[in-house]
């Protein structure tokens, strides 16, 4: 709950500040207007951490960067264009930005940039009243045209003018509205979210990428949960990224599974515990978060209900990995992301063989190579996918997974598992052999991966004998 005593004396500390100060009375001192705006107004009220500081003024860019020359570091002017100066100061990034009065073009809801003239003109164009508060410095001077405090209070989000207006002119404020809900932990207002509801379709015309940045920033919070929901709810991720809507599938009378959706959100919570638990100072982890969401949406498409009640999902990890390969090249994510991700989703199942019975060495061992450096992603999300409310049923696979880790623990100790490799390289195959570059040195480097796999460290001179007597059987 926002107290509002400790709220204001937060804004205040903000405003005195060295960088505020120094700021403040350099713009004083050319006759400029400056206020604080947007997030690190409402993270100070909420007490929340702020990282970066934004600025808003009357001043045109050329003059901000002129002012700030002489107190910064360090000034670059790439959203010079849309009227933004960014500087560094005493180790601290700010960002200026001169009033805004956009307008958008209609097609690609690109803004076109219109400067404006007034402190509460820019604010009313922002995304929600939330993000629509100033602290006039160096006055202390709190501007909120559009009941941002009342919000604050009420955990609400909405729009500072008709959503239908706001969203019309910007679709992307669509999805950040379900990623302030989770970030914020608040609820939407009724009308906002019917006018998401009428506009979804008009996300198609937002860039992938920019579609994408702010799927990121939704799955970065510290529950995305309230956030998918709401984009599933009004219908927004149908649009562009269906695969997860589709989970929520028709439960057959006679034929009963779990909740795919609600099983597929309750992974994301328990892989984001589990991230947090192993790794309690790293960033959040995009891709674990993205498997974790996206593991089963081969489900759907491979759900088959069988006499007696019965439903197989066969191969659905196969599957999802190509469905979610399609979908991120769409959505315009990295290589790395996808490729991480996508590989995820295939092994995620197999652990699972292993809860039934125990694994040699061998098996063991390939576990890890298939894994790569995505082995401890690959923990935290296998272990995240039990959501059995069977107690000793979870309390087996957990033993189980514990017992695999060991393993692979004691067998990295004894054998520098993370680099698995034949004792023989390509050159020396070729030497041993006699042949030349070309597809019987890749056959016989699989010989060897396997035979390194499946019994340990033999010696070289032990696996150019064996190597010698797979050449000659098989010639």
């Amino acid at each position: 709950m926002l107290n509002m005593a400790e709220g204001i004396a937060r804004l205040g500390a903000l405003a005195a500040s060295p960088v505020v100060a120094t700021l403040a009375e350099a713009f004083a001192a050319a006759g400029r207007e400056l206020a604080i705006v947007g997030g690190p107004v409402r993270d100070a009220l909420l007490g929340r951490v702020t990282h970066d500081l934004d600025f808003t003024t009357d001043a045109l860019p050329d003059e901000i960067l002129r002012i700030v020359k002489p107190i910064s570091s360090t000034q670059w002017d790439v959203g010079r264009e849309f009227g933004t100066i960014g500087a560094m100061m005493s180790g601290e990034q700010v960002e200026i930005t001169t009033y805004r009065a956009d307008s958008y073009d209609g097609l690609t809801r690109k803004p076109v940039v219109a400067f404006g003239d007034s402190l509460e003109g820019d604010l009313v164009r922002r995304d929600f009243t939330v993000n629509a508060m100033a602290l006039r410095v160096p006055s202390r001077t709190l501007v909120d045209p559009s009941g941002g405090v009342e919000d604050l209070v009420a955990q609400r989000l909405r729009t500072p003018i008709d959503p239908d207006v706001s969203f019309g002119d910007d679709p992307l404020r669509m999805l950040r509205a379900a990623r302030f809900a989770s970030q914020l932990e608040f609820e939407l207002d009724p009308a906002t979210v019917s006018a998401m509801q009428r506009l979804r379709e008009s996300i198609t015309i937002v860039s992938a990428e920019r579609v994408q940045g702010e799927v990121v920033r939704l799955l970065q919070t510290a529950d995305p949960g309230r956030g998918i929901r709401l984009l599933v709810e009004t219908g927004l991720m149908d649009v562009f990224l269906p695969e997860v809507p589709a989970l929520r599938l028709e439960v057959d009378e006679h034929h009963h599974h779990k909740d795919v959706y609600e099983h597929s959100l309750t992974v994301v919570r328990q892989a984001i515990e589990l991230e947090k638990a192993r790794h309690p100072d790293a960033e959040p982890d995009v891709p674990l978060r993205l498997a974790a969401l996206l593991h089963d949406i081969g489900k759907p498409s491979t759900r088959k209900l069988e006499p007696g009640g019965g439903v197989t999902f066969h191969h659905h990890d196969v599957r999802g990995a190509r469905m979610a390969r399609k979908r991120l090249k769409e959505l315009r994510f990295d290589s790395a992301t996808i490729d991480a991700v996508c590989l995820l989703i295939e092994l995620h199942l197999r652990f699972f063989g292993y809860a039934e019975g125990a694994w040699t060495d061998s098996a063991v061992r390939r576990y890890v190579r298939d894994a790569g450096d995505q082995l401890e992603r690959l923990h935290i999300l296998t272990r995240a996918d039990v959501t059995t409310r069977n107690k000793r049923k979870a309390a087996r696979l957990a033993g189980a997974y514990d017992d695999i880790e060991r393993r692979i623990d004691e067998l990295a100790a004894q054998e520098e598992l993370d680099a698995i490799r034949p004792e023989v390289d390509g050159n020396r195959i070729q030497e041993v052999l006699g042949i030349a570059p070309g597809r019987e040195v890749g056959e016989a480097y699989r010989f060897l991966l396997d035979l390194r796999l499946d019994e340990g460290i033999l010696g070289p001179e032990e696996a150019e004998r064996r190597l010698i007597e797979w050449w000659s059987a098989r010639s």
